[in-house]
């Protein structure tokens, strides 16, 4: 029996030739690039209150596409790598909390099945009762690593966990793990809506710039959108599957919410642009567009973004004194 391929909306096809492969590896031994310039670390790390909140509002970031976001009195981690190498590429940044300074975790969610999203040596790792949120398709792999809380997740589709609904919706993307598994499983975002109000978060997953946006901003009332905006050069090769950082602010303005955190940069050297640059055409279009900067949260690995308030929107974070840019 087959098995099941999924595809993106309007049948975008994500699939590169051998050609084209070796024209983006041709076209990078001319680059000269500055890997030295790394995204930096907070300087201040609430592992302890982080240990302990079961109470407020708080997302800080580990690095890449990893969060923990605690809210509705759980602790919930989004795509978990901590993994020092990513094939032959050696992390650029180490992870702004240790694994084994977590707290116990209550749900883990996952995006897709690529590598520096889904990492099974990570996951192993983690304490808590855990419960998985995953793409249709990947429970197979679940169980056979022996977990057994696994939910599959098709577009759209919503579950209450405890007291929050987690939603799985669209993105633009693809997926591998093997060489006979090709988008056999799902990619997308996750959405989480918790009874703090004012404290809904999209997490975006890794995609390209597609229409769904606008259809995430028509069904949710966000706060937090978590944005990739990393890995997008060559953009000829790149941008079916991933979002370069002026594509990613017209997304955040179509999904209408109210901070832009960015992700998806500065850990692995996937794509030929640099986590720095990556920030800097983030900034100039920012500036460009003239948009607020209260509404953009760059945030440091292992920094915490608190809001404590859940009867309006008030956020803050330990180094909101310092200049991020």
């Amino acid at each position: 029996m087959a098995r099941k391929r999924y595809q993106n909306y309007d049948g975008i096809n994500n699939t590169r030739s051998f050609s084209e492969l070796l024209k983006w590896h041709k076209e990078r031994r001319t680059k000269q690039k500055d890997l030295s310039k790394q995204i930096p670390q907070s300087s201040r790390k609430e592992i302890e209150q982080l240990k302990k909140n079961r109470h407020d509002f708080s997302l800080t970031w580990i690095g890449h596409s990893t969060f923990l976001i605690q809210t509705g009195g759980m602790n919930i981690l989004t795509d978990p790598v901590w993994d020092y190498w990513m094939g032959t590429q050696k992390r650029l940044t180490q992870p702004g909390i240790d694994i084994m300074d977590l707290p116990e975790i209550d749900a883990v969610l996952i995006s897709h099945g690529h590598y520096d999203h889904l990492s099974f040596s990570s996951i192993k790792k983690l304490n808590g009762d855990i419960s998985f949120f995953v793409p249709v398709g990947l429970k197979e792999v679940f169980s056979r690593k022996g977990f057994t809380k696994v939910t599959e997740g098709n577009w759209w589709e919503t579950f209450s966990y405890k007291n929050i609904n987690l939603t799985f919706v669209p993105a633009q993307h693809w997926t591998k793990r093997s060489l006979w598994d090709t988008n056999a499983s799902h990619w997308g975002g996750w959405v989480i809506e918790s009874p703090d109000r004012g404290k809904t978060v999209y997490f975006a997953g890794d995609t390209g710039y597609f229409r769904g946006f606008k259809e995430i901003g028509e069904r949710f009332t966000i706060t937090y959108a978590i944005m990739p905006i990393g890995a997008y050069e060559p953009e000829w090769f790149m941008s079916d599957s991933h979002i370069n950082p002026e594509d990613a602010i017209t997304a955040f303005l179509e999904v209408k919410a109210d901070l832009f955190i960015p992700m998806h940069y500065g850990a692995y050297r996937l794509a030929d642009d640099t986590g720095s640059e990556a920030l800097e055409r983030l900034y100039v279009e920012w500036e460009r567009l003239k948009l607020p900067s209260e509404k953009l949260k760059v945030l440091k690995l292992g920094e915490t973004l608190w809001g404590k308030r859940i009867d309006s929107y008030s956020v803050k974070t330990s180094e909101d004194k310092e200049v991020q840019k």
